[in-house]
């Protein structure tokens, strides 16, 4: 899974075999630091960037078989040598993260998904690395389920993000709709505000969708933790419209009520089920008159 702030989607804890723990635990210490080290404290921009660089250093250390003297690394080390996993999945989470540095919009639709393919989908293929199963037709759904998981953190945390200066959502979009990023809360804002949102919505869904098939195709644990993951996003999408798009007052979070649905969904899912949903749900609205 992504690993940008996903309590929404705690189930790897228990559905993981106990084989693979220490390999996950491993990827997602290194994934989570650094993430940190983007995101979080009073670090100037040149700071983290030299942070990250570092992170960068310490692989080159792991290709070259050299000592590492950081636990963490000298862990993830002997996890890429025992399953061993490519680099460059690690690689693409650190340019993912420098970006969060040094970019604050995206001009469009495209450009987000460039950075999703690097914060987000890494870590799907490294997770189908580990369960022997990365093949193209598995690494293009992992890539689908795992760049909307990042896209519905964009859309639940619009408010958070805009905190930070910073706006996921396309500025092409914005355009499209009439909506200006100084009046993202304004009340008068409020009827284009749902619009692009119901827009985006649909088409974060339609690409979870696209990408679902996997966790049926998989099978044991891995299969069903993707059959929650992939309703546990589907459900974040459903809140989000309950609060009619209003993720600043109301920030959608999943309660006991959302995982029993989820829990009931995952075992009620099917090619058939999924087929029904797309046609049902992923309907993109109309284009505004502007």
């Amino acid at each position: 899974m992504p690993v940008d702030h996903y309590e929404n989607f705690p189930v790897a804890s228990f559905l993981l075999p106990r084989r693979l723990v220490p390999a996950v635990e491993a990827i997602y210490a290194f994934a989570r630091s650094a993430d940190d080290l983007a995101d979080e404290g009073d670090a100037t921009p040149a700071e983290r960037l030299a942070a990250l660089h570092a992170y960068e250093e310490a692989l080159g250390r792991i290709a070259r078989q050299e000592a590492l003297p950081e636990p963490m690394f000298e862990r993830l080390g002997a996890v890429i040598a025992t399953f061993q996993l490519p680099l460059k999945p690690f690689y693409d989470l650190l340019s993912a993260f420098k970006q969060d540095v040094e970019t604050t919009r995206y001009a469009h639709y495209e450009d987000v998904l460039d950075y999703c393919a690097r914060s987000a989908n890494p870590v799907g293929l490294l997770m189908l690395h580990l369960y022997g199963a990365a093949d193209e037709e598995n690494v293009r759904d992992s890539d689908a389920i795992c760049s909307a998981l990042q896209l519905i953190n964009f859309l639940q945390d619009v408010a958070i993000d805009q905190q930070k200066e910073r706006i996921y959502l396309p500025m092409e979009d914005l355009t499209r709709f009439a909506v200006s990023p100084a009046a993202f809360e304004r009340p008068e804002a409020h009827g284009k505000w749902s619009a692009l949102m119901r827009f985006e919505v649909a088409r974060t869904r339609a690409l979870m969708l696209s990408g679902a098939p996997l966790a049926l195709r998989l099978r044991g644990r891995i299969g069903w933790e993707l059959r929650l993951v992939v309703q546990g996003g589907l459900r974040i999408l459903e809140c989000i419209e309950a609060v009619n798009y209003d993720v600043f007052r109301r920030r959608p979070k999943l309660e006991k009520r959302d995982w029993l649905i989820i829990f009931w969904r995952a075992l009620r899912m099917s090619r058939k089920s999924l087929r029904q949903e797309t046609q049902v749900k992923t309907a993109f609205p109309p284009s505004p008159t502007v």
